[in-house]
């Protein structure tokens, strides 16, 4: 059996297998966000009728959650779809340009929190912690259902999802352990103080978010990917000179992109062949580029280092 048939056979095997996990995780991630979207519904009564501005923060907490799980399924969803002459590329940037506006739209809802606790620091209000407790420990249930159905991914995506999940975990058990405190000693003011740090939480995921999209928008090299180790790897390969002309981007949270050179003495055409199946096997079980294109040369061109500027 040749080496390229049992790429061919490794390959269909996981396809098969992702096929399979992607369905499944559809599947959790409707229901996840289905649950916690009724869940902000009811923590944003809940802090209304309480009068509990972290209780609120939570719920600005699970709108996020909302968008981050939505993203995440989009991004699945839209990896299905099949690419056209017009968009080549397919769909994937759209989970880029919805988590952007989510972090936008963070910054406004962090402000608000900001706003709310100033005027309640100044003017403090009566709580019903009765009510504040039980709406927190309800949405403390919701989180860590999503955040074990999610668990275990190996799926960036999705272990994106989680880690939103995870944190609106702690942040509900913090409303609890407020509750807790403002029913036994009545010092209301712990809400506003827990509201802003609730806020500034968010207004950090805001930035984060709205940093990690533009640096996809801008097709700058993933971040935990160093471009020096993975030309040092690609160069290991056996019949592999050189690689040089390297362009490697973001094309979504998921999916990276590399374009480069490889210079080789190997005349054989089946050779190269299979050193650019093997180039390609190591780039996607260890990098994650899913999509490369190799150029192979004989002839070495006039790149001066591994990085070829491209004049605007």
């Amino acid at each position: 059996m040749n080496y390229i048939k049992i790429i061919k056979d490794d390959v269909n095997e996981k396809v098969v297998k992702m096929s399979h996990n992607e369905n499944n995780y559809i599947s959790t991630l409707k229901i996840a966000i289905i649950l916690t979207f009724l869940f902000f519904i009811v923590e944003v009564v809940g802090g209304i009728i309480s009068g509990s501005l972290s209780l609120l923060g939570d719920a600005a907490h699970m709108l996020r959650d909302v968008f981050a799980l939505f993203v995440s399924l989009g991004a699945l969803s839209i990896s299905k779809r099949l690419p056209s002459k017009e968009k080549t590329f397919g769909y994937h940037r759209m989970e880029i340009f919805a988590a952007l506006i989510n972090g936008i739209l963070l910054i406004g809802v962090s402000s608000w929190i900001f706003l709310k606790a100033y005027q309640r620091l100044l003017s403090p209000e009566p709580i019903k912690s009765q009510i504040m407790f039980l709406v927190a420990l309800l949405g403390l249930s919701v989180n860590i259902y999503v955040a074990f159905k999610l668990h275990g991914s190996g799926d960036l995506n999705i272990k994106s999802a989680f880690v939103h999940v995870l944190t609106d975990t702690f942040s509900s058990g913090a409303v609890i352990v407020a509750s807790i405190v403002i029913y036994f000693t009545d010092i209301t003011i712990i809400d506003p103080i827990l509201g802003l740090a609730i806020g500034l939480f968010i207004l950090f995921s805001a930035f984060t978010i709205i940093r990690d999209s533009i640096h996809i928008l801008l097709e700058y090299a993933p971040v935990d990917i160093e471009t020096d180790e993975l030309i040092f790897e690609m160069e290991k390969v056996e019949g592999v000179n050189e690689v040089h002309n390297v362009h490697l981007w973001t094309l979504c949270s998921n999916v990276n992109i590399l374009d480069a050179h490889i210079y080789t003495e190997v005349m054989d055409v089946c050779e190269v062949e299979n050193i650019k199946n093997k180039l390609k096997k190591i780039l996607l079980d260890k990098y994650n580029v899913k999509y490369a294109t190799l150029e192979f040369e004989w002839v070495k061109c006039s790149v001066e280092g591994n990085i070829k500027h491209l004049k605007h």
